[in-house]
């Protein structure tokens, strides 16, 4: 389903796994995008802050990515960039394990859970393995996590969303740009 391109801003309220705020601007770039975007949380009794940049082509995919902590223990930085193949480096070494992943998924993040779905254009009821490379919020540490996105509508607005990793499943809804509007137990959509 084609997507109207995304708004300029959008944000997004945290709640229940933490509480917290995420702000995103889009600018269009080379045929993608540069979303730069910045969450604040509670999470566990601890504070966070997690600013990125994500660097996305003609096709959504991921091409680069910086993403920086800051908690109370100090600041960590990251750098992921891939050949939007499923090649990545992390911090200029190459990472095979998270070879064939064409998406990040940040864990400070509501707003990545769009980037597959703008490449993403099964039937209703057709299940769609994408596995991303995962950014956890504290520690900026990279791992793979296999993901499920499974049709749920005839509109393209609703998928089924599964985390085998996390025993973690819910149905997410997408605004007219591809944007998540509602992620149960996560973030709801505020702009």
């Amino acid at each position: 389903m084609p997507f109207n391109a995304p708004p300029n801003t959008a944000a997004w309220r945290h709640a229940e796994a933490r509480d917290g705020f995420e702000v995103a601007f889009f600018r269009p770039r080379g045929g993608g995008y540069r979303i730069e975007g910045c969450t604040t949380a509670v999470e566990d009794g601890q504070t966070w802050a997690v600013t990125y940049l994500v660097d996305l082509d003609s096709r959504w995919t991921t091409r680069s990515v910086q993403v920086t902590s800051r908690t109370a223990a100090g600041t960590h930085r990251t750098e992921l960039e891939t050949d939007g193949a499923g090649n990545w480096r992390v911090n200029g070494e190459p990472a095979p394990h998270i070879t064939g992943c064409l998406d990040v998924d940040l864990e400070s993040s509501a707003m990545t859970n769009a980037l597959p779905i703008h490449r993403l254009d099964p039937p209703t009821g057709a299940r769609v393995s994408t596995p991303a490379a995962y950014v956890r919020a504290l520690d900026l540490s990279v791992e793979r996590l296999e993901q499920e996105y499974t049709r749920a509508g005839d509109s393209g607005c609703r998928y089924d969303y599964v985390s085998p990793a996390f025993d973690f499943s819910c149905r997410l809804t997408y605004d007219a740009s591809g944007l998540v509007l509602d992620y149960p137990g996560i973030a709801t959509r505020t702009a």
